[in-house]
């Protein structure tokens, strides 16, 4: 018998004033958008990459973690499977859309780097839109067949959906590890096509996932509040999502360590050029920023086990590290059109295109959401998942009167 049938599998509408932000999001955010193409294409430009590549690399990280629950046959991560798969399933078509005024200003936002230079390989701009569409069409694959089996497994709760879940994550991680390369290097790396490095999408993917666990504890604490997924979550779910928070957060670091030291040792002028730009102006701040910040606040406040069950605690430090992913991106984007130091005048069209996307993908998870049972009712792992709550962890009560 499967306890979760007896719970409620459909979620409530949200009341008037949570229905109307993503819409106020969308009004604001085009119009600077708007505005900012009016007075300066080039820069709205690279506002609209830096804004897709945060919310693409949320939806790639959400994808990794569906992967990983088919893989490894979690029983913790099974309340919260639906979400991750609304949250990848973003990728198409919406960031796919979103997608088009990259791939429409390419010439502004990487000018000449699609020819290639005397140092760097040649990538004509058809092959590299080619290798741009091959990408979305392989998360479009893989994040529709999970979530057809998905759905189909709530339908019949058949066996049959399970093995075809777990073959499809089989080969999904494979396309997920070249597709995600494929984009580091595609955008990111061809901003500048002289410095190639093996780590960046490595750091990358690791950045991708720590964003998006941190985007799946905000929503998890709100769905969990306003009751949608109260009777399925316990303790437990928010514990190994902070453990997991903390373990991206030491990959990421040794990432961007291992990089930073290997090029620093080799000390070569094709090499060290790439961070020796970074040290202009105001980037040096925001590299000590982005150490500080991306790694040792969120390292420390995540040491504690008890902290990782606070929302009080958790929900700050949560948006703290979307902005410094939000921030690392930029140490990325930003400088190559501003190498004298963060464009101050145009952080109003940065924030104008984070909140146009945001809205855009907030109205399509909010109806993905509506549209399907909040959490996978009949997956095996979930019976057992509900039975944890009533375990400790390190001893602390497994469900806490106030989490949150």
């Amino acid at each position: 018998m499967n306890p979760a049938r007896d719970l409620p599998a459909s979620t409530p509408p949200a009341p008037a004033g949570e229905r109307r932000w993503p819409d106020a999001l969308i009004i604001l955010g085009g119009t600077g958008v708007l505005a900012g193409l009016w007075l300066d294409a080039r820069h709205a430009a690279f506002a609209w990459l830096l804004a897709f590549l945060f919310y693409l690399s949320l939806s790639l990280g959400a994808l990794f973690l569906v992967l990983m629950h088919h893989l490894f046959d979690a029983a913790w991560s099974a309340p919260l499977r639906r979400v991750c798969e609304h949250l990848a399933a973003l990728v198409f078509p919406w960031l796919a859309l979103a997608f088009l005024p990259v791939a429409a200003f390419a010439s502004h936002i990487f000018g000449g780097n699609l020819r290639g230079g005397s140092s760097a390989p040649t990538l004509a701009a058809p092959a590299w839109l080619a290798a741009s569409a091959f990408c979305f069409v392989a998360w479009w694959w893989l994040t529709r067949r999970l979530r057809f089996w998905s759905l189909e497994q709530d339908r019949t709760g058949a066996v049959e959906c399970v093995r075809r879940l777990r073959t499809c994550s089989g080969a999904g991680i494979v396309m997920l590890a070249i597709t995600l390369t494929l984009a580091a290097v595609l955008w990111l790396e061809r901003l500048t096509p002289q410095w190639v490095s093996t780590v960046v999408p490595l750091g990358f993917f690791a950045g991708s996932v720590w964003v998006a666990v941190a985007a799946v504890y905000l929503i998890a604490l709100a769905l969990r509040r306003n009751g949608v997924l109260a009777p399925v979550l316990s303790a437990r779910q928010f514990y190994f999502l902070g453990i997991v928070l903390f373990a991206f957060t030491i990959l990421h670091a040794y990432f961007e360590f291992s990089q930073y030291l290997i090029i620093w040792n080799a000390n070569l002028p094709a090499e060290t050029f790439w961070f020796g730009l970074r040290e202009q102006g105001t980037w040096f701040a925001a590299g000590l920023i982005l150490v500080f910040g991306h790694f040792l606040v969120p390292f420390l406040a995540l040491m504690r086990m008890d902290l990782k069950l606070r929302a009080g605690w958790m929900a700050p430090l949560c948006v703290w590290i979307g902005l410094m992913h939000w921030l690392d991106l930029a140490f990325w984007v930003q400088p190559v059109i501003a190498p004298a130091g963060w464009p101050w005048q145009w952080a109003w069209l940065d924030a104008a295109c984070l909140a146009l996307l945001g809205g855009i993908l907030a109205k399509a998870f909010r109806k993905d959401l509506a549209a399907h049972a909040p959490f996978p009712v009949n997956d095996p792992r979930l019976a057992e998942a509900l039975a944890e709550t009533e375990e400790t962890i390190g001893g602390l009560a497994a469900n806490p009167d106030n989490p949150e």
